[in-house]
């Protein structure tokens, strides 16, 4: 066996231990997408990420077709009492043994310039991007019948 061929099958397995690793320590229950209509701009998606490893992680990313720009983001409290969405550029903290939930009213993937409209039933494809995990990709049901609390089309952007 080559040098270059050696190389490239510890990549190989490298990768596919990095992506075994994300897929053994970090799973994302209870995910959904939605929007404000078919002409709408933008998006959100929500769901319960648990970290069971025994080391804390970060998600402190996210990329998907579905939109020119996805970012992770908050709703953060003005002295006014106004709340605001804002990106989160470092993302989110996942303790080990913990789970993170981004929901309505709170942390969320937010997805802006959609490609095509959220459909009821229709998937989005996300790829979330963990700090020791790696990337983890989902396929998000989108479900525009959906009422949790928070209401996420409340609050000014």
């Amino acid at each position: 066996m080559s040098l270059t061929s050696k190389l490239l099958a510890t990549l190989a397995a490298a990768t596919l231990a990095t992506a075994a690793f994300a897929q053994d320590t970090i799973t994302v229950d209870d995910a959904y997408a939605r929007s404000s209509g078919k002409t709408a701009k933008a998006g959100a998606a929500f769901m319960m990420i648990q970290n069971t490893g025994d080391a804390d992680d970060r998600l402190i990313g996210v990329q998907s077709d579905a939109a020119a720009r996805v970012e992770l983001h908050t709703h953060i409290v003005d002295e006014n009492g106004v709340a605001k969405m804002t990106h989160v550029e470092d993302g989110f903290a996942i303790p080990a043994g913990e789970t993170h939930m981004l929901k309505r009213g709170g942390d969320h993937v937010m997805f802006m310039g959609l490609t095509a409209p959220f459909e009821q039933g229709g998937m989005v494809p996300v790829k979330l991007i963990f700090e020791n995990a790696g990337e983890v990709e989902v396929e998000i049901p989108v479900d525009l019948e959906r009422q949790d609390a928070g209401g996420h089309g409340t609050h000014s952007h």
